[in-house]
């Protein structure tokens, strides 16, 4: 009973009872971790310099050495996470605020692990008993939060149950995940982030992490010519702002990547004014104002001053996904806006899987039960998601988006569901703009050049929120089938294998997909054709007018 203890409690605290302990040397240094069953665990393994003190606000520095030993037993310290913002209505009914406290506990950041700006770590999972004369697949997880939150400890992400989901189909992988700078730490934008080069260090210490899997990983078995990159929602987006790095030029650090809900996000310039003005009221909250540099001032403020900065500056959650913490063209990290380097077919030549689910709209639409005529729509799109674009362009969208309940999301639920007269409308557009459509370009764009593999996740109903955004993680974490398929698309470079449904590869004029579904039918193959002409009409609207 102790050892069945230990197995399901591994990933809140170190079982030392009957844990076995695993080494891994690694440069000069011994690494201990933990061995649980079928697996070996080392956690926190600090990857690049803590950017603190004169490093904060810096480029990370990758660590290329390492000595003496290292304490690989538990979870190192999250990022500092944004506080709550707040704005869920009061109006919303008991059952869906029960959806949403069963989805956001899963991905919330593990309370039983500190929180630092020293977060620079990774987690190594992998089979037990490896040595380094092994060339294991490796899977390098990047975690979501939109850009604000989130950490390798969130207790959700079970990469020990992937592992061990491997190691049983006889395709046995490595799991890496990494700790990125998020908030203010990571992605603080405006003319004086973008004049320094300083632009997006969180996709920055993404990087540097992949560095180093391509430097240290054989130690603990990993093949780093084997690498994919995986992430959902912002660590998703993070896998394509990946791919389009360096003029899509992978450097080697990946060979494949998926794209689970976030892709091609319609922001612009690191200078818009709605990411300056942040970038001014941190400066004004920190008392940095009067300051000659002050991004230099902003390294010398008390950490809790700074992050309590951060958190004032949250942006209410009526504005929906339109927040200044997204990734925006720097110059340097990102040469322009993201949907205009897919346009220009600036992407990484390597093999993907991405999709969306069903419903990815409806949480982040309920912070906007106030907005209940289509007069106050047209403004609220107008005013935060497609700043610029004049009533006749939102006219066309509303068009294609009708009022009619029945038409909006959650998706084929009728009348039910229609909290206010636009509430459905809204989470349909925002669903739309911000997921499907970004995919839609993505894949018309480059699925003719290479090998690419779309999916749609209608399994896990929420009450009220439908197959919301985050639901296809209880398929791919518990594990379910969503796992086989991406860990057999880690191992080579093709989801298919064993006796499961064929997943074809994706074209743009049959446009098959492979849905995840409830009900008797679990898998099957479909057309990705369901509001085409909104997505087309949402997507021309947003490479003019991003946020």
């Amino acid at each position: 009973m102790v050892v069945l203890a230990c197995a399901l409690t591994f990933l809140l605290q170190t079982c030392a009872v009957s844990a076995l302990q695993a080494q891994v040397r690694l440069d000069q240094a011994t690494v201990l971790g933990t061995t649980n069953g079928s697996t070996e665990s080392f956690l926190g393994i600090p990857y690049a310099e803590a950017p603190v003190g004169d490093l904060r606000l810096r480029l990370p520095k990758l660590i290329s050495s390492y000595n003496g030993t290292i304490n690989a037993r538990t979870f190192g310290n999250q990022c500092l996470q944004e506080g709550s913002s707040g704005g869920i209505s009061p109006d919303i009914p008991p059952e869906v605020l029960e959806s949403l406290a069963t989805i956001g506990a899963a991905v919330s950041p593990n309370m039983n692990v500190p929180q630092s700006e020293d977060c620079l770590n990774l987690n190594v999972i992998r089979p037990a008993n490896l040595t380094n004369h092994e060339k294991l697949p490796v899977l390098f997880w990047i975690y979501g939060g939109g850009f604000s939150d989130g950490s390798n400890a969130v207790t959700f992400y079970n990469g020990t149950a992937i592992v061990e989901r491997s190691i049983e189909i006889g395709e046995p992988i490595i799991w890496v995940a990494v700790n990125y700078r998020v908030t203010v730490f990571g992605f603080l934008g405006g003319r004086e982030v973008k004049e320094a080069g300083l632009g997006n260090l969180g996709l920055h210490d993404q990087r540097t992490a992949l560095r180093w899997v391509q430097k240290f990983i054989p130690s603990f078995g990993g093949d780093p010519q084997k690498v994919t990159i995986w992430g959902e929602s912002a660590g998703s987006a993070s896998v394509f702002f990946q791919m389009v790095a360096n003029s899509g030029n992978t450097e080697g650090l990946f060979r494949g990547g998926i794209m689970s809900s976030g892709s091609a996000v319609h922001t612009g310039s690191i200078t818009e004014p709605d990411v300056q003005s942040t970038y001014d009221f941190i400066v004004e909250q920190a008392g940095c104002a009067n300051a000659t540099d002050t991004l230099a001032c902003l390294r010398t403020v008390p950490v809790d001053n700074l992050l309590a900065a951060a958190n004032n500056s949250i942006p209410s959650s009526f504005k929906g996904l339109a927040i200044p913490y997204f990734p925006h063209a720097d110059g340097i990290f990102l040469t322009g806006p993201s949907q205009e380097l897919v346009k220009a077919g600036i992407l990484a030549d390597i093999p993907f899987i991405i999709g969306d689910v069903q419903d990815e709209g409806t949480i982040f639409s309920l912070g906007n039960l106030n907005i209940t005529t289509e007069q106050e729509l047209t403004s609220y799109i107008q005013a935060f998601w497609l700043p610029g674009a004049s009533s006749g362009d939102i006219e066309g969208i509303l068009k294609l988006y009708p009022s009619d309940p029945a038409a909006g999301s959650p998706f084929n639920t009728g009348e039910a569901n229609a909290f206010t007269p636009e509430y459905k409308r809204i989470s349909a557009i925002q669903g739309d703009l911000f997921f499907q459509a970004p995919r839609r370009q993505v894949l018309d764009k480059v699925s003719s050049r290479q090998l690419a593999y779309n999916f749609l996740s209608a399994r896990r109903n929420f009450s009220g929120v439908g197959y919301a955004h985050g639901s296809d993680l209880f398929n791919v974490f518990s594990p379910g089938d969503m796992t086989d398929y991406f860990i057999r698309f880690v191992a080579n470079q093709d989801p298919n294998g064993a006796s499961a449904v064929y997943w074809p590869p994706y074209n743009t004029s049959a446009r098959l997909t492979l849905q995840f579904n409830d009900g008797d039918t679990p898998l099957n193959v479909t057309a990705d054709t369901e509001r085409l002409p909104g997505t087309s009409a949402l997507s021309k609207l947003s490479l003019r007018f991003p946020f």
